[in-house]
């Protein structure tokens, strides 16, 4: 069969199955992303509290998640977790597997090990704020919540985005390993196309194009996202940064 026929969008081409699974490595990310910056953001206040105890917690965190193969991370939520909705349903009276869903498995999986990443990046940038800006919006009269929305969030985006750039990249490369729970993305449909049709050198040379577009993609809108974050930012604070 000729390469164009099998990439093509006809009754014998991959190419709709492919486009859909490049959507669905999409959604995946940007779900595991979302979910990593809910997780990143609390880590982050827990480590610049103070408190000794969150400051052990939200270190244990960022170790684990970070030190432990992704891989590992995506086969206990998703089978073991697998396992305890199963047993719950038995002890519930339920006969039968109960399986985690796919999607929201692998997306919180790779969200969990986002928001270890996330967190380092979030405390990083607050670190970067000039203490007299801090110092200054509480001699005006600035409560804890003004400074925040008005200080603290503006800035730690902003120096945040270098960072958030290198996150999403890992996270979007990672997603390739949610193939394992059987979710249709871009990598797993790589596999079954590569499978049924025994081109496996052409599949996965897709497949890798495919990601090096996403890739490639993604780091030119955060790098226009960071040259007009830094463009808006007072010559004193880029100074300072």
């Amino acid at each position: 069969m000729a390469t164009l026929e099998l990439l093509g969008f006809g009754q014998n081409g991959w190419g709709a199955l492919l486009l859909v699974a490049t959507l669905m490595t999409l959604a995946v990310t940007a779900t595991a992303l979302l979910i990593g910056a809910v997780l990143g953001t609390v880590v982050a206040t827990a480590k610049l509290s103070g408190n000794t105890l969150l400051v052990g917690l939200g270190n244990i965190y960022t170790t684990v998640f970070r030190g432990v193969p992704e891989l590992l991370i995506i086969y206990l939520i998703y089978f073991g977790g697998s396992s305890a909705v199963t047993a719950a349903g038995h002890w519930l009276g339920y006969e039968g597997f109960l399986g985690l869903p796919s999607f929201a498995a692998g997306a919180l999986a790779v969200g969990i090990i986002s928001g270890s990443y996330q967190a380092e990046v979030y405390r990083g940038a607050y670190l970067a704020i000039a203490k007299g800006e801090l110092e200054a919006a509480s001699a005006i009269g600035m409560n804890r919540g003004l400074r925040l929305r008005r200080v603290v969030m503006p800035q730690v985006l902003r120096y945040a985005i270098p960072g958030l750039g290198n996150v999403w990249q890992l996270t979007l490369k990672d997603s390739a390993l949610i193939s394992v729970t059987g979710l249709a993305e871009l990598m797993r449909t790589s596999q079954v196309a590569a499978g049924s049709t025994r081109q496996y050198f052409l599949f996965y040379i897709v497949g890798g194009v495919l990601y090096l577009v996403l890739t490639s993609f993604s780091d030119r809108v955060f790098n226009r996202a960071e040259r007009r974050a830094n463009r808006s930012m007072p010559s004193a604070a880029m100074g300072q940064a």
